[in-house]
């Protein structure tokens, strides 16, 4: 096995924790991998790995050789991309997280145009709103709202959110239509936790140009989207949302949309990638189809609203 390979085989290591996962994410052989290891160890004069019963980690000398091996890598997969069919037809596993009502509304009814476009990319699909470490998870590339907290990450902002606070038309009927922040004193809210920080997210108001923050109480709080919006129409409070996860509610009429002349400030939507992968051809169409899918779809709503 030549240098360069043997770099990629014990950088998956280090990134899965794993001999084993690093050879099925490789498809290789789990004796060619620890082979591989033993032979670098040997060739280097110095021990890479530490090995337990359940883990496997970076000693100190394999910690510094990780973060050259991925420097190499790095320059490696951009020179040849830049000279090889990978730069127009990119191919292989591309493995990527979405948050979950994102994925369901934008991303997934539209993933056969991505792969008619990139026929030789196969696509594993995580979905949630959990944190993802990409590097320990082997995960290429995050599809998030909201703002972002982790600067370790490389981060494109694809779109912003228009967002609306609203209520279920039950909630209105039995505790009134409140017309100003003040007004809103007294009602109750449906509260959204962190999954990092569990906290929970103040209410936003944009007034005068300025953002005012309104901690609400609630009988309720949850960590999931889906969740969120059901426990609204199920008439447990108040909810800011993105406007597209509540637009059919609003215009069946079972959800109002209240003091609509101080939205909160759009959501913005970016895409997270490790330093490393910023280069890589799947990761950079993928990217490049995100933006252009949101685009569209901002487009089309725009458009919908002219005509309605």
């Amino acid at each position: 096995m030549d240098r360069f390979q043997a770099m990629r085989v014990f950088t998956r290591i280090i990134e899965l924790g794993s001999f084993t996962r690093a050879a099925d994410d490789l498809q290789l052989p789990r004796a060619t991998v620890t082979h591989t290891i033993k032979q670098l160890e040997s060739r280097l004069g110095v021990r890479l790995l530490q090995r337990t019963t359940r883990s496997v980690s970076a000693t100190l000398d394999g910690e510094a050789y990780y973060q050259r091996c991925v420097r190499l890598l790095a320059d490696l997969e951009e020179a040849e991309s830049a000279f090889s069919e990978a730069a127009a037809n990119p191919g292989g596993k591309l493995r990527v997280d979405l948050q979950g009502t994102l994925a369901r509304h934008f991303v997934i009814p539209h993933l056969p145009d991505f792969l008619a476009r990139y026929p030789k990319i196969e696509l594993e699909i995580g979905m949630g709103d959990r944190f993802v470490d990409l590097v320990r998870e082997g995960v290429d590339c995050v599809l998030r709202a909201g703002e972002l907290r982790d600067s370790a990450m490389v981060a494109r902002r694809i779109a912003l959110l228009e967002q609306v606070t609203c209520a279920s038309a039950s909630y209105i009927a039995k505790h009134g239509l409140p017309e100003t922040v003040a007004a809103l004193r007294g009602h109750w809210a449906v509260n959204y936790l962190s999954t990092v920080t569990g906290k929970v997210f103040p209410f936003q108001f944009t007034v005068d140009g300025q953002t005012q923050l309104l901690t609400l109480p609630g009988l309720v709080s949850v960590s999931n989207a889906e969740a969120y919006v059901d426990c609204c129409i199920a008439g447990l409070g108040l909810i800011q949302s993105p406007r597209y996860h509540v637009a059919t509610q609003i215009e069946a009429g079972d959800m109002i949309e209240l003091l609509a002349d101080i939205r909160p400030a759009p959501m913005p939507v970016s895409v997270l990638y490790p330093h490393h992968r910023q280069l890589s051809p799947r990761v950079r169409v993928f990217v490049d189809w995100l933006a252009e899918r949101f685009a569209q779809a901002s487009a089309g709503e725009r458009q919908t609203r002219r005509v309605g």
